[in-house]
C-alpha cells in the first residue's frame, strides 16, 4: 500500500491552456509557457487567443525547469512565456527550439539528461498526421522518472497513438500522463487534427494501462474543435472514467 502511495502522488496547478506547473523530484516544473491575455498572434494562420491564465507569470513563483514542446506557435509559448524562459535555469524542448532561443537545450528522441534527481528523457511527437513537420515543426515529449517516484509522461502537443504505443514499449509502466488533447484544428489537414481528439485520447490512454490522464491544453484558444464533455463523455464509454482527470485552471490539485 505504501509503495501505491508513493508513486502515485503529484502536486500540480493547471494554469491555462497546456501550462501545468508541478512538483516532482524536490524541484518544480512548468510546461509550455504561456501567460499572455486574450488577443490575436498574426503568422501563416492566425490563432486567437480567448481567455488569459488563471495564474499570472508574476504569481507563478519560481519554477526549476520548464517542459517546452515546442516553440514555433503561439499556444504554447507566447509572448509573456518567452519572456518567462529568461527566469528558468533549465529549459529543456527540441533541438530545433535550442537553435533559436537561447539557453535552451534541445533533446533528440530517447535522449535522456538528469537534472537533480531526475531523468528526464525526450520521445518523440507528432504535431499533426504523418508528414505534417513541414508546416507545423518538429515537436517533443518528455518522461520524467526518480527512483521511489511515480513514471510521468508529458505528450506535448502530439497526434499519434503510434507513437504512444512507442513511448509505452520503451519504458513500460507510465503512472501519470499528462495530454495535450482539445483536437486543435487549424484546417491544414481537412480533419485531420494536430492534437489528440476524443476518440485517440481514448485510444493513447488504453495503451497507458491504468495510468492516471492528466487533460491540458483543450480551451482558451479559437483552434480547438472539441470540448472537454465530449472527452469526458467518450473516456466514461470507454468504462475509463476513474482515469481521467481534467483540471480545473487555478486550483491545485493531486494525482
Amino acid at each position: 500500500m505504501t509503495e501505491t502511495i508513493e508513486r502515485t502522488t503529484v502536486e500540480a496547478l493547471h494554469i491555462g491552456g497546456p501550462t501545468l506547473r508541478f512538483r516532482y523530484g524536490g524541484l518544480t516544473w512548468l510546461t509550455d509557457p504561456t501567460f499572455d491575455g486574450p488577443g490575436d498572434y498574426p503568422g501563416p494562420i492566425t490563432l486567437h487567443k480567448l481567455t488569459g491564465p488563471a495564474v499570472s507569470r508574476e504569481q507563478v513563483g519560481p519554477v526549476d525547469v520548464v517542459l517546452l514542446s515546442h516553440d514555433q506557435h503561439a499556444d504554447n509559448l507566447d509572448n509573456s512565456g518567452r519572456e518567462f524562459l529568461a527566469t528558468v535555469v533549465t529549459v529543456l524542448s527540441t533541438p530545433d527550439a535550442a537553435g533559436r532561443i537561447n539557453g535552451v537545450r534541445g533533446l533528440e528522441n530517447w535522449e535522456t539528461v538528469t537534472v537533480g534527481d531526475v531523468r528526464v528523457t525526450g520521445v518523440p511527437a507528432l504535431h499533426g498526421p504523418v508528414g505534417c513537420e513541414p508546416l507545423t515543426g518538429v515537436v517533443t515529449g518528455f518522461v520524467l522518472q526518480a527512483d521511489g517516484l511515480p513514471t510521468v509522461y508529458v505528450s506535448g502537443d502530439n497526434a499519434s497513438v503510434d507513437l504512444v504505443e512507442q513511448i509505452v514499449a520503451r519504458f513500460g509502466r507510465i503512472d501519470i500522463a499528462i495530454l495535450n488533447v482539445g483536437a486543435a484544428n487549424v484546417g491544414r489537414f481537412g480533419d485531420s487534427d494536430l492534437t489528440l481528439n476524443g476518440r485517440t485520447a481514448v485510444q493513447a490512454a488504453e495503451l497507458l494501462g491504468d495510468a492516471v490522464i492528466v487533460a491540458v491544453h483543450a480551451e482558451g484558444w479559437a483552434h480547438f474543435s472539441e470540448h472537454l464533455d465530449y472527452l469526458t463523455r467518450n473516456f466514461g464509454y470507454a468504462g475509463r472514467s476513474g482515469q481521467l482527470r481534467v483540471p480545473r485552471s487555478g486550483q491545485p490539485f493531486a494525482v
